[in-house]
């Protein structure tokens, strides 16, 4: 499943339910170094505050606490062609993926 994220909205916040719980997540993008971040919010409690899109790699997978979802969220690129998150590649090719840690794991 893709995170739906409207980029030309950017910085903007919606919510979303996960595992039974309503996460929102808040995204920002940095101009002048071309990445994006992700806060993370439960009840108007900030869960993570600026955790940086990074391709491949899951999205809170290096920490540890129980108010995260467990599934990995990760930006991948199905096509293979962008290993990269950037303006021209977040939401055109690549996109946020919910239990899917490679290329393979996409069922589109």
């Amino acid at each position: 499943m893709i995170i739906p994220v409207e980029k030309e909205r950017i910085p903007y916040q919606f919510d979303i339910e996960l595992e039974g719980t309503v996460y929102t997540f808040e995204i920002h993008y940095n101009g002048d170094y071309d990445f994006f971040t992700v806060d993370l919010l439960q009840n108007d409690e900030v869960i993570i505050y600026g955790e940086k899109i990074v391709y491949g790699q899951p999205l809170f997978g290096a920490l540890s606490d129980t108010r995260l979802p467990s599934a990995p969220i990760t930006p991948l690129d199905p096509s293979g062609e962008n290993d990269e998150v950037t303006y021209d590649t977040f939401t055109e090719s690549v996109f946020l993926y919910i239990d899917a840690q490679t290329e393979g794991d996409v069922n589109e």
